[in-house]
């Protein structure tokens, strides 16, 4: 049987996906046509890499699976490097790095003037502004950088998602799916005939619908399925079931929220700068990371 999903979106969504994954398959941030993105991402960090003092300790926030201290690694092999992340659960980081789980941004384990440079890819703007610019400048030393490439709510990441977003409502609550054949599995006795053949036709409308790698397909057919192997086990073991893909469903929604959520605080670009000029840390350089069609999903900010 599964295991039970996180009530953290952002840990369940490393639990599930090993390095590499976000950026395709169905339940990353990125649809897998646009892997293109990825490394432009790597190309910025190769670049802010070659900038930075020799040994130096770079910390990573909300580190995920530890893309961005790979890329500074395969770059620096001297450098000595960190990620945190709030999500108690991550993947392995990349070996020679070092990552520690259910550290939050605005609470850093990490003594004064200690690092000399910061970096986080879509990870600083989920934090709390003003408290994440002032522990980064508490922990960094004097004349550290920071290097942020943070979201864009015009860009194809959101647009994406929110696509996905919609895709994940059909099927759990305009259609309700897993709703209505548990129903069916409790009643007395079990309408398991039935349960099946629901799923199925709602898998069969959500592919027609959004295609068969949508969620509107992913979500009905995994339940159809779980029906079609749980009839040894019996109703009671099928709804434990269906019980966790909805959880990592709504799991997902959250993820999605929170996204939504992090472009709005990247787009105040006036909001954050200050918030790190109150601290000292300047501008030093502003650049998009463009698809290959030309369109921007993301800026480049360094700080000194």
């Amino acid at each position: 049987m599964s295991t039970s999903p996180s009530r953290d979106p952002w840990g369940d969504f490393w639990a599930r996906n090993a390095r590499g994954a976000s950026v395709g398959g169905g339940t990353g941030c990125l649809p897998q046509r646009w892997a293109a993105i990825e490394n432009a991402q790597r190309a910025t960090w190769t670049a802010f890499a070659k900038h930075l003092p020799e040994n130096a300790a770079v910390l990573d926030l909300a580190t995920g699976d530890g893309r961005v201290l790979g890329w500074l690694l395969d770059q620096r092999a001297d450098l000595s490097l960190t990620g945190i992340d709030l999500a108690a659960t991550l993947p392995a980081g990349p070996t020679g790095t070092k990552t520690i789980g259910g550290v939050p941004m605005e609470q850093l384990p990490f003594e004064d003037d200690s690092l000399q440079a910061v970096v986080s890819q879509f990870g600083f703007e989920y934090g709390d502004v003003a408290k994440v610019t002032k522990e980064i400048a508490r922990v960094l030393a004097p004349g550290g950088q920071v290097g942020l490439i943070v979201h864009r709510g015009d860009g194809p990441i959101l647009e994406h998602n929110r696509q996905r977003r919609n895709e994940l409502q059909w099927a759990l609550k305009e259609k309700a799916t897993a709703r209505k054949v548990k129903a069916k599995l409790k009643a007395n006795p079990p309408a398991i005939d039935q349960a099946e053949a629901l799923a199925k036709k709602t898998a069969e409308l959500g592919a027609k619908r959004f295609g068969q790698t949508s969620p509107a397909w992913e979500i009905p057919e995994a339940i159809r399925r779980t029906v079609v192997m749980g009839r040894r086990e019996g109703p009671a073991s099928m709804i434990d079931t269906i019980e966790v893909i909805e959880g990592h469903a709504r799991n997902e929604l959250g993820r999605i929220a929170s996204l939504a959520t992090a472009c709005g605080t990247a787009d105040k670009r006036a909001k954050l700068l200050g918030a790190f000029e109150i601290h000292g840390l300047t501008l030093a350089e502003e650049s998009s990371l463009k698809e290959p069609s030309g369109r921007a999903f993301a800026d480049f900010l360094k700080f000194k």
